[in-house]
């Protein structure tokens, strides 16, 4: 069953971060809050980890893994190639609840895209999952803490009811926004919205389409 931390105010400790960090370089999966709700969080470059995530949630294995990056660059390196609607978006929302679908280049494990080759990205307004972020030094797995199908959890107990089993750690901490993200595709020559969120469709098309 899966160990429980807290972390009080807006700050995470720093020792606390780094406790959190070495349970994903080792091949841990764990839970966090962000800014929209909890996430699971692994590393997405060790397959292993990536098929727990798939486990803990009974995920179709035909789709793909969203990721936490730290920075547009960070993508660039996990990008083949980036259209112009991205980094207008990038640069518009983040860090926030926007998740953005890019084409994956080679390095990124086919697994990790449901072998769709493409992956969804986002730069979370979270404390939190930035420091870990900054601590691991490369992106992180980011996915909704739920079974697929069901809601998500928004407490650090519901997640532990939920999927403690699979866990190795649950960090408990507040949640800045319940809402969850917006997602948009910008592989399609015309950008497409795959599920609204906290950003409307409407302010999506007044700010690309203009």
């Amino acid at each position: 069953m899966a160990e429980i931390i807290p972390i009080q105010g807006a700050e995470p400790e720093e020792e606390k971060i780094a406790y959190a960090v070495n349970a994903i370089r080792r091949g841990e999966l764990i839970a966090i809050p962000t800014d929209t709700l909890y996430c699971l969080t692994a590393d997405p470059f060790n397959l292993s980890a990536v098929e727990k995530v798939f486990q803990a949630k009974s995920r179709p294995w035909d789709r793909s893994l969203p990721l936490f990056v730290e920075s547009v660059e960070q993508v660039v390196e996990l990008a083949k190639g980036l259209p112009s609607r991205f980094y207008l978006l990038a640069h518009r929302y983040w860090p926030g609840p926007l998740t953005i679908i890019i084409e994956a280049s080679a390095c990124v494990p086919l697994k990790l895209t449901g072998n769709t080759g493409r992956l969804a990205v986002r730069q979370p307004a979270s404390s939190i999952a930035l420091r870990l972020l900054a601590q691991f030094g490369m992106p992180l797995i980011a996915t909704s803490a739920n079974v697929s199908g069901h809601p998500t959890c928004s407490e650090a107990s519901e997640v532990l009811a939920a999927l403690g089993n699979h866990l190795s750690l649950i960090v408990d901490g507040p949640i800045q926004d319940h809402r969850i993200a917006t997602t948009v595709d910008v592989t399609v020559p015309k950008w497409r919205l795959i599920r609204e969120g906290a950003v409307s469709e409407e302010e999506l098309r007044e700010f690309l389409d203009e």
